[in-house]
């Protein structure tokens, strides 16, 4: 996840001790005193959990990665399965729970999930398509002390009808977003770029900015799923949709507006940024280049600074990587799997993770990532993508948009 407000601007920005080891949310009050709670690497992170609490949704995605739909599947985690993964997951301190699905709101039982998973101290944000949300439910997100509500946007009006299967449902996440922020929960936007949607980011930037919606993450497309048959952005599109998001941040800068705005699964995205400062002096690009170093971009994410718990029970690299299963809390828990000491875990995990090393990291990999001499700010991409393409974990991540003169062309000294 790349912070193009903090990078950019410099604008100290929520949850930049978990990406950058410092900044906000380094220290925090506990029994009258202030304790650390960075991290001592990128790589000593515990992880956020995406858990997908449910298949069932009341929209049709054509990019869903969970291939989720209208109607009940078998063999979801039963109540009990449930409280015994929430209270693992508390015990183990990950840094976040993030609830999707499917539709994390026609869960049968979802308040109940929220108020246990808070109660025991999580840190829980919900991910939603939004047409769910009731004055209600909005109001106890904001009793129970939820973090933040991500409702997924993905155009505007009949562009996002469009893409989520569903006419009127523009209207409805619209209503969601509304009635978040009149009840003062936090909450913001999620949108997965594609070739189909890239040419309404004014658009979506200009609703985020007349409904004063605090953050925004853009997605890039990774292709699983629904979303196989959905068209990834070419390399100018790529360039082009950064170079509007960091003109944009600075327009927000100028007016004193410090909204977040992030970019998701795509490490390149922070190389490119930094090439730019670089290009036009910019007096940020030192601290750019300390914040992505200690970042570590791909190499510290997928199975390491992100998890995923599927609708079965599955653990999961990220949300994407189905095809990755290091064990089950049905049979498991989280922790012990996470910490490799259980299941395909034991195996798989420290494989994935690798040398501590990127440049024996980058022995492995093969192609474009290979060669590429920003690998340790980068870590290879989005490893999850890169596996899709190339059918196995050591390939080249096909999402990257970086000339072959920029992945050749070694940095120069930063003063």
């Amino acid at each position: 996840m790349i912070n193009i407000t903090r990078l950019w601007t410099g604008a100290e920005q929520p949850a930049d001790h978990l990406r950058y080891g410092q900044g906000h949310g380094h220290g925090r009050f506990a029994g009258g005193a202030v304790e650390s709670c960075a991290p001592a690497s990128s790589r000593a992170r515990k992880p956020i959990v995406v858990w997908n609490i449910t298949r069932t949704c009341n929209l049709k995605c054509v990019h869903c990665y969970a291939d989720a739909s209208a109607r009940k599947f078998k063999g979801e985690l039963d109540w009990d399965q449930c409280c015994a993964v929430i209270d693992d997951l508390a015990d183990y301190k990950v840094n976040a729970l993030l609830f999707s699905g499917g539709e994390p709101l026609v869960h049968p039982r979802f308040m109940e999930l929220l108020e246990r998973a808070t109660g025991k101290g999580l840190k829980v944000t919900i991910s939603t398509n939004g047409t769910r949300i009731t004055p209600e439910a909005a109001a106890r997100f904001k009793e129970l002390g939820v973090a933040y509500v991500g409702i997924s946007l993905d155009g505007i009006g009949a562009v996002h009808d469009k893409f989520r299967g569903v006419e009127g449902s523009f209207e409805q996440a619209v209503r969601g977003f509304r009635l978040c922020s009149e009840v003062g929960q936090k909450t913001g936007l999620r949108l997965t770029l594609t070739r189909n949607n890239v040419q309404c980011m004014g658009q979506i930037l200009d609703f985020i900015d007349a409904n004063d919606i605090q953050r925004v993450c853009f997605y890039h497309l990774v292709p699983t799923g629904r979303g196989v048959e959905v068209q990834t952005l070419t390399q100018e599109e790529a360039r082009n949709a950064m170079d509007t998001l960091i003109a944009r941040v600075e327009e927000w800068k100028a007016e004193g507006k410090n909204r977040e705005v992030l970019t998701v699964t795509q490490p390149a995205d922070g190389i490119y940024l930094l090439l730019r400062q670089l290009r036009e002096g910019s007096p940020l690009a030192k601290e750019t280049l300390g914040l992505l170093q200690w970042n570590g971009g791909g190499a510290n994410s997928s199975g390491r600074g992100i998890a995923n718990i599927d609708t079965q029970g599955a653990v999961h690299p990220d949300q994407f990587w189905q095809s990755v299963t290091l064990g089950n809390v049905k049979s498991d828990r989280f922790s012990d799997l996470w910490d490799a000491r259980a299941g395909a875990a034991a195996e798989m995990l420290p494989e994935l993770r690798g040398s501590d090393d990127p440049l024996e990291r980058q022995k492995k990999i093969e192609g474009r990532c290979g060669r590429c001499v920003h690998f340790a700010l980068c870590g290879g991409g989005f490893r999850t993508r890169a596996a899709f393409a190339n059918g196995h974990w050591y390939g080249s991540d096909p999402g990257c948009y970086l000339t072959e003169e920029e992945i050749s062309t070694p940095l120069p000294e930063i003063k």
